[in-house]
């Protein structure tokens, strides 16, 4: 049965202000570097293509590694959303475009945090 409660894919995606109405979870994408690159790339597409927006996550410990690589990987236009430890004080949501993400520090911390993508079409 299940039981009424937050759920942070949820509710990084309803504060991300990007498409709601069609989305995939697509959990934790690959440690390896290169196959992270890949992965980026494919669903960079696939978000331009079906105007989708791209929801996964990353253990905490490894959040600014996966971002540096998002970040040399896709698209300026890109937006990215980091939701990160929310529902707590220290509750931060950001969405920008990749561009955006470059010009200004871009790191998370060992935080919970979901990652949102939707690339431009």
């Amino acid at each position: 049965m299940p039981l009424v409660g937050p759920s942070s894919i949820t509710l990084a995606l309803m504060a991300s202000g990007l498409e709601g109405q069609r989305f995939a979870f697509c959990g934790y994408l690959p440690r390896d570097r290169t196959e992270l690159k890949k992965r980026f790339k494919e669903l960079e597409l696939r978000s331009g293509k079906e105007k989708e927006t791209e929801i996964f996550i990353e253990t905490p410990y490894r959040n600014d590694a996966l971002l540096a690589v998002l970040l040399e990987t896709c698209a300026a236009g890109t937006r990215l959303c980091v939701a990160a430890d929310l529902t707590l004080p220290s509750e931060s949501v950001q969405t920008r475009t990749v561009a955006d993400w470059k010009r200004r520090s871009a790191a998370i911390g060992k935080r919970p945090a979901v990652f949102l993508l939707l690339a431009r079409r």
